[in-house]
């Protein structure tokens, strides 16, 4: 079987190389390995190069792909429309369909003024007596907006790390982050916020979006008048002018800093994989 794993050591790769290679960070080459996280069609166009195999042979081992065909009848159809070739030719002859010159589908046509329309001679002339009610419209657009990326491989007894604007790489933002000003994701340093958030995962963050109570949150802190400004991804309890408590899971434990430290606290719209 091809993993992951057994490539690159067949290359002599290291996993601190191999995340190199593909601009990730070397926790992500290592849950990929391990089945911790998906296989997608992104990470095996960034890896297939670096490993000497194509993206397809990555994901499906060689195996070409061959799709399941549909069990029932489409959405609005009738199940006994579904019919395979050999079906046809065991059962009476069938009332043909005059040909369209706009659509192979025996079913439905389209009209010089995009109106859909049956190919049923009956149905087609009675459809002429009635408004019409769809309309071929064009295709909606795919929106993939980059954010960038930040964090460390390794982070403190808290789980914290510098933030210090430098970017790890870019990721393509969820649809909820498309449109915001800001936006950006980090890499989860350490365990101390699992089980809802793992070692090197990732979390989307929405800079302007108001925090409540029990969100998730990345906050910037800074604890020395010249020290780095340092990052945790915990969860929120409040902010006052005193003081910012959060919470963490394991171990379990509230993290206090004064208000003067904050720099900001930002909320975290979702977590996973890339």
């Amino acid at each position: 079987m091809i993993t992951i794993r057994s490539l690159r050591e067949a290359k002599g790769l290291t996993q601190a190389r191999l995340a190199e290679l593909a601009q990730t960070s070397q926790p992500q080459i290592r849950r990929l390995e391990a089945g911790e996280r998906q296989l997608t069609k992104d990470w095996a166009m960034r890896l297939a190069p670096h490993l000497d195999i194509s993206p397809s042979e990555l994901m499906f081992g060689g195996q070409a792909y061959d799709p399941p065909l549909p069990s029932g009848p489409p959405a609005g159809g009738r199940s006994h429309d579904i019919t395979s070739a050999a079906a046809l030719d065991r059962t009476p002859p069938y009332k043909e369909h005059k040909e369209n010159k706009y659509t192979q589908n025996p079913e439905f046509g389209v009209a010089d003024d995009g109106i859909l329309q049956s190919n049923n001679e009956q149905n087609d002339l009675q459809s002429r007596h009635q408004p019409s009610n769809a309309r071929l419209g064009s295709e909606l657009p795919e929106l993939r907006v980059s954010i960038p990326v930040y964090g460390q491989a390794v982070g403190g007894v808290d789980g914290e790390f510098v933030m210090n604007g430098d970017r790890l790489e870019d990721v393509f933002a969820p649809p909820s982050l498309s449109s915001v000003v800001g936006a950006y994701a980090v890499y989860v340093a350490g365990e101390s916020m699992e089980p809802r958030y793992f070692d090197g995962e990732i979390v989307f963050v929405n800079p302007v979006k108001r925090v409540r109570r029990g969100d998730f949150v990345v906050a910037q802190v800074k604890t020395q008048e010249h020290g780095p400004t340092l990052a945790y991804v915990k969860r929120f309890l409040r902010w006052n002018a005193e003081e910012l408590v959060l919470s963490q899971y394991n171990p379990e434990k509230e993290l206090r800093f004064a208000a003067s430290q904050v720099v900001s606290v930002h909320l975290v719209v979702m977590g996973g994989a890339v």
